[in-house]
């Protein structure tokens, strides 16, 4: 325990003196309000982390922090509003899940890849996988073993995105027929999850969390590397024996390329200096089936690039070839 807190002390330490060495430009940074532009709709876990953040930055900032969900079109509205602002007052408040597989999915993307400038991870989205109450099974294998039993009975929600690519790479590799019903919106998916429409779905825990409390579905587990506090009782895919199904939600701030890496370091300082000076955000995000992990721009850049490695390797199981 005393090493982590010493650890943790020395990491606040190099933000401070990082935030020291900033130029001026980057000190004097926000001139004007702030927007962070979100790709999900309102009540979704990133939509509250990006409101609990922009209110407290706003007073640390001395500038409104505005926050406005852009959903639908696969992430494509917000990030092409964020794209086309070319302002370094307009940041992408966004989950990996919505753009880390579009260049597997969709032509003539608005966006490339190094148009999102990584700032700072704020957390991971927990991922449930998740059944009918009423289905026999409590645990990944023993679903695995009714879906093998039962070839092709099994119908899998999918809402398009990384999270489908992993988990349709995952039955081919393992020669598992289930049948993908497709949805738009994961809240309806969820519903008819509770009404046995559909028998599987991977979904944020968050949005599972109603109906897992009214008892109409179970989770079997989560797809992090590590267990969530929000629900400490339910393993890992990793634990279960399928680590091949791990993935984890990254949310976090996004700028774009002009942005400086001085500036970049001074959010992402300012963004830990929030989190680790007010515990309610921290347990708020907790509830909503996330985990508070706080990561610099390097270090959020190599994690958003080895999520799409991931998927890139799935895509190639898949036999799907990169669009653009």
């Amino acid at each position: 325990m005393r090493g982590l807190r010493l650890a943790l002390a020395a990491l606040t330490g190099l933000f401070a003196t990082l935030t020291l060495c900033l130029p001026a430009s980057a000190q004097e940074w926000p001139q004007r309000t702030v927007r962070f532009l979100v790709t999900l709709g309102p009540g979704s876990g990133a939509d509250i982390g990006a409101r609990l953040l922009a209110d407290r930055l706003a007073k640390r900032w001395n500038q409104s922090v505005v926050v406005e969900n852009r959903p639908g079109g696969d992430g494509l509205i917000a990030i092409g509003a964020f794209v086309s602002a070319q302002d370094d007052h307009v940041l992408l408040f966004a989950p990996s899940s919505s753009f880390t597989a579009h260049q597997f999915m969709h032509e003539n993307l608005p966006y490339k890849p190094e148009d999102l400038a990584t700032i700072v991870r704020v957390s991971n989205t927990v991922i449930a996988l998740s059944v009918p109450s009423t289905m026999p099974v409590n645990s990944v294998k023993e679903l695995i073993a009714t879906a093998r039993a039962e070839p092709g009975k099994l119908n899998w929600a999918g809402i398009t995105g990384a999270l489908d690519f992993l988990f349709e790479a995952f039955l081919k590799t393992n020669k598992i027929e289930m049948t993908k019903v497709p949805y738009r919106n994961p809240v309806a998916a969820v519903n008819d999850l509770a009404t046995g429409r559909v028998q599987v779905y991977r979904s944020a825990l968050a949005i599972a969390q109603p109906q897992l409390r009214a008892g109409t579905i179970k989770a079997l587990a989560v797809t992090n590397s590590q267990r969530t506090p929000a629900a400490p009782k339910l393993p890992t895919v990793t634990e279960e024996g399928y680590p091949e199904l791990a993935v984890d939600g990254l949310v976090g701030l996004f700028g774009p390329p002009s942005m400086p890496m001085a500036l970049r370091v001074r959010i992402a300082a300012d963004v830990k200096a929030v989190l680790d000076a007010d515990p309610l955000v921290t347990e708020r995000l907790t509830l909503t089936g996330q985990i508070v992990n706080p990561g610099g721009p390097v270090e959020f850049g190599k994690a958003i690039e080895q999520q799409r490695a991931t998927i890139a390797e799935a895509a190639r199981v898949l036999g799907v070839k990169r669009k653009q």
